[in-house]
């Protein structure tokens, strides 16, 4: 006997292979209006919004989501003509430490410095750039102050763990980067930090 499907797991079939699901043009139409938006572009409501509630989105006062985009591919680096080893002097195939999406928020963090970063989501991606939802929440607001979940980031109850979160990787994203969703076995040398073991553990 199979149970019937909700709203969310609606959604997040849709959302799991999005080529499949959504029709090509539409897609395609979506990332050509995205592309003609500012880099952070503010929006009324969230495009996946199973993806935005797991994330801890609200619609509520004091919430505020930002669409922004990130260039892709590795890093840009320049050729180096200085004495070294063939191995060392490469180019391409070189990526950051960090991933698109931490970037991502962090540029939103700072683009918006009055807010703070709660989590964010892969929404799309074309050729050139991929694109995220940031959930950014006003941590002065009333509505913020006194919410039973996200009163633990208002810094007017005294709280200030999370001030600056997404340049400190306490979001979702940056967890998953510094290897905090793993945990057991394989993950001895993650915690208490990745500094702390020496880098051993990445």
């Amino acid at each position: 006997m199979t149970m019937a499907q909700g709203l969310y797991q609606h959604v997040r079939n849709t959302w799991r292979r999005p080529k499949d699901a959504l029709p090509h043009m539409y897609r395609q139409q979506r990332m050509a209006q995205w592309r003609r938006e500012p880099v952070n572009c503010r929006i009324e409501r969230p495009t996946r919004l199973d993806a935005a509630r797991r994330m801890g989105y609200k619609a509520k006062q004091g919430i505020i989501l930002i669409r922004t985009r990130v260039r892709r591919g590795g890093l840009r680096k320049g050729k180096i003509h200085m004495k070294r080893k063939p191995s060392k002097a490469g180019i391409s195939k070189i990526t950051m430490a960090k991933n698109t999406q931490r970037i991502a928020e962090e540029r939103v963090n700072r683009h918006f410095p009055n807010l703070e970063v709660l989590n964010s989501y892969w929404v799309g991606q074309d050729g050139k750039h991929k694109y995220f939802e940031v959930i950014m929440i006003d941590t002065h607001h009333p509505a913020i102050i006194n919410d039973k979940q996200l009163g633990v980031f208002s810094r007017a109850n005294g709280k200030t763990a999370h001030r600056g979160r997404a340049y400190r990787g306490k979001t979702s994203a940056g967890k998953r980067g510094r290897g905090l969703h793993k945990k057991g076995k394989g993950a001895e040398k993650l915690r208490p930090s990745l500094r702390a073991n020496l880098n051993r553990g990445k």
